[in-house]
């Protein structure tokens, strides 16, 4: 149904803007079903007036890892899969905020007891209508999303805490001033950051928690990101920052809400799990609670106090609503809404007026697709197309040519192939005597598709694509390393920090070696398979090798890429990438997608 305009309700004093009154219906606990989960006891109240019901339901919407995808996701990117009855998967076409405001504001209607929050990275590894514009575009989506609350992830401090603290707070950007001629707003909501803390200080950067309130039913809101954020983030963007434990944040807080008498409290975690499908409607509790989910969260709900009634989740970019046991051995919410605004969770959680709590066996939750046949939201068409015209001088520039799609899935993608061919094609250019490159996976953002998105044309490369790829803006570094070295490097990829979930680095053409999954740690990396231009690595030997400034700064895991000595800085990654699709490519001679074989994998 199309997006129309709402009444306005202003029922958070101190806030900024009023709220509509657009509230929903999530169809996840009907009234029978409650009836049999909860005790009926509404009652009269005073001179015969009924009071209210002893139950009332708070409809929970939530998302995560947006990424600042205001446009479809194209590709993969753009799609979820969906399980059939029969047993099949079949695949939808998903995402965008056009969509996505329609979906929420449908989601809304019925329920007046509604609240919106996320899980963090809802900013940085941007495509180019966000991205160009430091995010300023999504922080405007997300406010007419009507977004109540978020924690912070990783990506928010991709340009570090003085960065986030203006998307919060408004201003213009330091360096590019007012986009437009208009002075940045900021966001509506507030960011959470409970276990982001200033070194000096010992406080959070910004606020832990945060409580909703609608007439007598009060939730409150504590915000955290993933304690290892260092590890994946540039040292530049978490410079004078401590990242505590999840666990003991969240416990902390959850102590200073009950306190002030916040019985009913979620916490929003940028962290997230591996469902044993990737099915967005897989129920995951099937085998028994939790069983179809691992990862990192696991052990976090797992250890959450039992105050907390219910998990909102990010970082792994997969779908699932779960149980997991909570240390007292009850069954608590789980939820991930995937990413890049292609499902939102819908979560019914079951506020007791008398104990202020939440009925835990009434929780209801299931994701839902951001599916794109339904009206588009107009404000949002015209928050994109406004962006657009800003960014269409530079995004709609042709780079280079492709044959087919380049794709960025699978242990090595050809996508990051094609940055490693990238890469070290410009590392030559800087220093004739590079040798290798390597590219880290996570940094692959979205592949080349040969389908043209504008007026482009079909197989044509244009800046605004590229920037989708690679949007970080990390240099291209140049280091020497020993033979030794180089080697130890390829085995970070499965061992240390990367035991568990392997970071695989992408390679440039003139590295193959294979990678044996059926041992264990280290082991995986056959040492005696590696070769370089067909030559077995000499251990004793100086290599030079060719990298971003995150890996180069020993970022992901790989500490052995942050002792590399003679360092040589080039351009920006995306810089690299462009030079040499257009020296390697043409309209009457386009480039193919790499083979992506350089790595043999035994499973």
């Amino acid at each position: 149904m199309p997006a129309t305009s709402q009444p306005h309700r202003a029922d958070r004093p101190g806030r900024r803007r009023t709220y509509r009154l657009v509230a929903a219906s999530a169809v996840l606990a009907t009234a029978g079903a409650l009836a049999a989960a909860l005790p009926a006891d509404a009652h009269e109240g005073g001179h015969g007036k009924p009071s209210p019901s002893r139950y009332q339901d708070v409809q929970l919407l939530s998302f995560n890892d947006l990424h600042g995808n205001l446009e479809p996701p194209s590709g993969s990117s753009g799609r979820v899969t969906e399980l059939q009855a029969d047993g099949t998967t079949k695949t939808i076409d998903a995402g965008g905020v056009e969509y996505l405001a329609t979906h929420l504001r449908e989601a809304r209607k019925g329920n007046p007891y509604s609240v919106t929050a996320a899980a963090g990275d809802m900013v940085g590894a941007s495509p180019l209508v966000s991205g160009l514009f430091h995010d300023e575009p999504t922080i405007e989506a997300l406010n007419g999303l009507d977004l109540d609350v978020t924690s912070v992830g990783n990506h928010e401090f991709d340009e570090g805490a003085k960065e986030l603290g203006r998307l919060q707070k408004g201003g213009c950007h330091p360096t590019d001033g007012c986009y437009g001629g208009k002075r940045f707003r900021g966001a509506d909501f507030p960011y959470l950051a409970a276990n982001v803390l200033n070194e000096k200080s010992g406080k959070p950067i910004l606020k832990p928690y945060w409580v909703w309130k609608k007439k007598d039913v009060k939730i409150g809101f504590i915000g955290v990101t993933l304690e290892g954020t260092p590890g994946v983030v540039s040292a530049e963007g978490v410079k004078g920052l401590t990242f505590k434990d999840e666990v003991e944040t969240i416990n902390k807080y959850a102590k200073v809400l009950q306190k002030q008498g916040v019985k009913s409290i979620v916490a929003l975690i940028h962290e997230g799990g591996l469902p044993a499908s990737g099915s967005y409607n897989y129920d995951c509790d099937s085998p028994g609670a939790g069983a179809g989910i691992s990862g990192p969260i696991v052990d976090i709900a797992k250890n959450v106090t039992p105050a907390v009634d219910a998990l909102v989740t990010g970082h792994t970019h997969t779908a699932y609503a779960c149980t997991i046991p909570d240390p007292s051995g009850r069954p608590r919410t789980v939820t991930s809404a995937s990413s890049f605004g292609r499902l939102y969770t819908d979560t019914t959680l079951t506020y007791d007026r008398r104990t202020g709590d939440i009925a835990r066996t009434a929780v209801r939750s299931a994701n839902h697709v951001v599916t794109r046949t339904v009206a588009k939201a107009p404000d949002m068409t015209e928050l994109i197309s406004r962006w657009n015209t800003l960014a269409a001088p530079i995004g709609n520039r042709a780079i280079g040519y492709i044959t087919a799609d380049v794709p960025s899935t699978g242990t090595e993608s050809p996508m990051g192939d094609l940055i490693a061919d990238a890469q070290l094609w410009y590392g030559r250019k800087l220093d004739a005597g590079t040798d290798v490159a390597l590219m880290n996976p996570g940094g692959v953002r979205s592949g080349l598709t040969y389908a043209a998105k504008g007026a482009e044309g079909d197989g044509v490369v244009t800046y605004a694509e590229g920037f989708t790829v690679q949007p970080f803006s990390n240099t291209v570094n140049l280091q020497d390393f020993t033979g030794a070295q180089l080697i130890q490097v390829l085995k970070e990829q499965v061992s240390g920090v990367n035991a568990s979930a392997p970071k695989i680095l992408q390679p440039s053409a003139n590295l193959t070696y294979t990678l044996d999954m059926t041992k264990a740690g280290a082991d995986r990396v056959v040492t005696d398979s590696i070769r370089l231009d067909g030559v077995a690595i000499d251990p004793a030997a100086t290599y030079r090798v060719s990298t971003n400034s995150f890996l180069a700064g020993g970022g992901d895991g790989f500490t052995t890429l942050g002792l590399g000595t003679n360092d040589l800085v080039g351009a920006d990654d995306l810089t690299a990438l462009e030079q040499y699709l257009t020296a390697n490519s043409s309209a009457s001679a386009p480039l193919a997608p790499p083979a992506a074989n350089r790595i043999t994998v035994v499973q």
